[in-house]
């Protein structure tokens, strides 16, 4: 029996083939956005313009969801460089540079996404967080091994170290929303990768020991230091929902009443953490700009502090990436307002340096530079030795000035 035809004015409304995709993209972006204990059914839901109800028809829960979002994430950048398991025969060199396009194109297709695995992947549980290891180490040990043709004498050290700044350097671009051409975008990191991929590393066995920090601990007696630096050891440590205010008081060792003293609450000892940090970087770029002449110079001794105070308070650099979100709005404009006059300072001297770059290249470059010094601190465990140093100053060299710079021989502590 046939159908009878709908009457004008009846709308037949038919589920899209690719809904599935939708809510994927969209619960990805939400993700990042907003973080994982940002993000409900519901507001997935109003993002692909159906209803709650729905939205469970396909997922059982906001866990699955974004365990998909990651996952997915991970496998596109497995997907992306399959064919260099194919492409054994082939120039190494061809083969590296049809990884690092393949790679600049996924990243920019998901960069209002892409920081999601970055950032977020620690919320991922037992065997899904093992599988986005397993993803991003299949990854790397395809950039490496055109690597170990190209560059036979690299250690296994080095090799990781390289894969890591070249995945750093293209996955910089979700972490900021600097505007360039596209086709500008993908011949830059193409060729900050070409630049980092080739580095000659220093050798381990020349390593001085470990160096002296920047930092000096704080006065014990100093209750509102104390409050902050516990507080942000614990937040890179737990994570900021899972840790208590009675957490941070034990750490200090007071009531948990007596840090409302100081804080309003978590959320202001966050923001006040990442204030101090903003304040004393912009304090070092402003000093070291206003008394070094020279640009390159300049820009030298810009990456050295940088470098250096990134050991000396490795929490800070990864809890801001992975809870800024739990800031109130105003603060995190605050401190976007901060970040983004200390990133102009030092495009201002790339510039002065590489003159062929335009104001907008460098901005790209020293984004890149930054997502290299954390990447990089992690892999390395931020070992506070001249050889981890000499390495990453080494690296944000040829990032911002091109060339590798020489130092003076670090002290040893």
């Amino acid at each position: 029996m046939a159908r009878p035809r709908p009457v004008r004015g009846d709308t037949i409304r038919r589920r899209p083939k690719d809904r599935k995709a939708q809510i994927a993209r969209a619960s990805a972006e939400a993700f990042s956005t907003l973080g994982f204990h940002g993000v409900s059914m519901e507001a997935i839901a109003s993002r692909v313009g159906i209803s709650a109800p729905a939205l469970y028809r396909h997922y059982t829960g906001k866990y699955e969801l974004f365990r998909d979002a990651v996952l997915s994430l991970g496998q596109q950048l497995v997907d992306c460089t399959d064919f260099a398991d194919d492409a054994a025969v082939e120039d190494p060199q061809l083969v590296l540079h049809r990884l690092i396009a393949s790679l600049v194109d996924t990243a920019m297709i998901n960069r209002e996404s892409g920081g999601l695995y970055r950032w977020e992947g620690r919320y991922l549980r037992g065997d899904d967080q093992a599988t986005l290891i397993a993803q991003m180490r299949t990854v790397h040990h395809r950039i490496q091994r055109p690597l170990c043709v190209i560059r036979p004498n690299l250690t296994p050290r080095e090799r990781w170290t390289l894969s890591t700044a070249v995945l750093s350097v293209l996955g910089s671009i979700v972490d900021h929303r600097a505007k360039l051409p596209a086709i500008q975008v993908r011949a830059l990191l193409a060729e900050l990768a070409d630049a980092v991929v080739a580095a000659e590393l220093p050798d381990p066995r020349a390593d001085e020991g470990a160096v002296q920090a920047e930092i000096s601990p704080m006065p014990e007696s100093s209750r509102y230091e104390a409050l902050l630096d516990e507080s942000m050891q614990l937040f890179n440590l737990k994570g900021y929902r899972d840790t208590g205010m009675e957490d941070i008081a034990a750490a200090v060792g007071m009531p948990a009443s007596g840090i409302y003293r100081y804080f309003s609450g978590k959320s202001d000892i966050l923001a006040a953490a990442f204030r101090r940090a903003a304040d004393r970087l912009s304090a070092d770029t402003a000093t070291i700009t206003a008394t070094i002449d020279d640009p390159e110079d300049a820009l030298t001794a810009v990456i050295d502090l940088y470098v250096a105070r990134s050991f000396d308070r490795p929490e800070l650099s990864y809890v801001y990436y992975s809870e800024r979100l739990n800031m109130s709005a105003g603060d995190q404009k605050i401190l976007r307002n901060m970040q983004r006059s200390t990133v102009e300072a030092w495009v201002a001297l790339v510039v002065a340096v590489r003159r062929e770059w335009t104001p907008g290249q460098a901005r790209f470059a020293v984004h890149a530079a930054m997502s290299l010094v954390i990447d990089l601190g992690r892999l390395m465990r931020y070992e506070r030795s001249t050889h981890s140093f000499s390495t990453v100053e080494r690296l944000l060299d040829l990032t911002l000035l091109g060339h590798y710079r020489l130092r003076a021989t670090l002290p040893a502590k």
